[in-house]
């Protein structure tokens, strides 16, 4: 077989396993979410298609869920797939469907559905500061937000300096309550490139509570994540995290994969 068939196999191969990881992660059974990720402002070519899948399962969580009738966060595992579709060279459109969880009884319930808008700075990656904007629209069932749509608003902020990638991530969610009664839940990345394939980071995320009156810190969400992304091919990533959260309102130990295919 020729060398460069065996590269296309053996990267079929890998992705097919990381594929199946992703999907069987959930049967290895913040407020809760179904994406634990920092945007970094790249996005797909125009008129390109990308499935990213996400899955988040917690072996040691919060014991109660944060609203009556919600998902308890412990042993329980929340995904999604999500679908983006490059319009320009700084304008991507996504649809996350489904969202989904598997509670800690085994229990498959589809959360909802969400759709985005995510404008960016074009080439981020060939740039020394890049940034952009997400915005996410949310339609929820009742078990998974005590709203029935709700509002994300992310601005991405980022430098690349020689190896290392600083990002942050300063969102706005918000339930349409009010400007003060949306809240912020910041989100930060540092990262160090020690290849082309291979990157180890630090991601931090919170939820702060209210713009108009944070939450005291033992009422916020606190976690830092320790991840490892590798590229398996110019069109094929997957993303491993672990994390652990610092107050009595985060999840002690949070496992996360995300998965990703340019299709």
């Amino acid at each position: 077989m020729p060398p460069q068939l065996s590269v296309i196999g053996a990267s079929r191969k890998l992705g097919a396993s990381l594929l199946a990881a992703a999907l069987l992660l959930p049967l290895a059974t913040l407020a809760q979410t179904d994406e634990i990720e920092v945007y970094d402002a790249a996005i797909v070519g125009p008129g390109k298609v990308e499935l990213t899948i996400h899955g988040n399962y917690t072996p040691d969580g919060r014991q109660t869920p944060d609203f009556a009738g919600g998902v308890t966060p412990n042993h329980s595992t929340n995904g999604a797939f999500e679908f983006a579709y490059g319009v320009a060279d700084f304008w991507e459109v996504g649809l996350y469907l489904p969202v989904y969880t598997i509670t800690n009884h085994g229990v498959v319930q589809y959360d909802g559905a969400k759709l985005r808008s995510l404008w960016v700075s074009p080439h981020a990656r060939e740039r020394q500061f890049f940034y952009g904007v997400n915005v996410e629209y949310s339609y929820n069932e009742p078990h998974w937000e005590d709203a029935r749509t709700s509002l994300e608003i992310r601005p991405i902020l980022g430098w690349h300096e020689g190896r290392w990638d600083m990002i942050l991530n300063p969102i706005l969610d918000s339930q349409f309550h009010g400007l003060g009664d949306t809240h912020f839940a910041p989100a930060g990345r540092l990262a160090y490139n020690a290849s082309d394939r291979w990157a180890l980071a630090l991601e931090y995320y919170a939820e702060l509570g209210p713009l108009h009156n944070f939450d005291p810190w033992s009422e916020q969400s606190q976690s830092l994540f320790a991840v490892v992304d590798y590229a398996v091919s110019a069109t094929q990533s997957v993303e491993f995290g672990v994390g652990h959260g610092f107050t009595a309102e985060s999840d002690n130990l949070v496992l996360k994969l995300i998965w990703n295919q340019e299709l």
